[in-house]
């Protein structure tokens, strides 16, 4: 397994957190799960898939203004951020990446897939972590293939 995989993508909201994992190789971003705020332990359950799935690292999304700047929205999730670092039972590192208009490119996938992202409110939050989590992994460094020695 890559020492910085499998990475955890966040996409915080009031009222749901979706979260999204990469597979061990950092090649691809799966769902994983929503997180209902009111019903769940937030923290507790997310130190336990860091856990259980061996997370190396955590991504969470940032909402930026259209124009680039950050307001209330972006406070909220710096905030949630800083509680999560006070939480986790062991120090990882935390990125944040632009998630302006994740949540809309995750419904417009889900819809081509013949979902209803309104019905299915707990998918579009694990679909939006997976887009933050995607757009993270194709802004990291491209891997390597070695040209095959004939």
């Amino acid at each position: 397994m890559d020492d910085q995989h499998p990475v955890l993508g966040i996409d915080h909201g009031e009222a749901r957190i979706g979260l999204a994992i990469t597979d061990p190789l950092g090649i691809l971003a799966h769902p994983l799960e929503t997180l209902h705020v009111q019903k769940t332990p937030v923290f507790e359950r997310i130190n336990a898939l860091i856990a259980q799935r061996q997370v190396q690292q955590i991504v969470i999304g940032l909402p930026f203004r259209m124009d680039g700047s950050e307001g209330t929205a972006a406070e909220k999730i710096r905030a949630f951020t800083e509680e999560l670092r006070e939480h986790l039972t062991a120090p990882l590192p935390i990125h944040f990446i632009d998630e302006r208009l994740t949540t809309v490119s995750a419904a417009e996938k889900l819809h081509a897939a013949g979902k209803n992202a309104k019905k299915q409110k707990s998918i579009i939050d694990q679909a939006a972590a997976v887009e933050i989590l995607s757009d993270w992994l194709a802004q990291q460094s491209p891997p390597v293939f070695e040209e095959p020695h004939w």
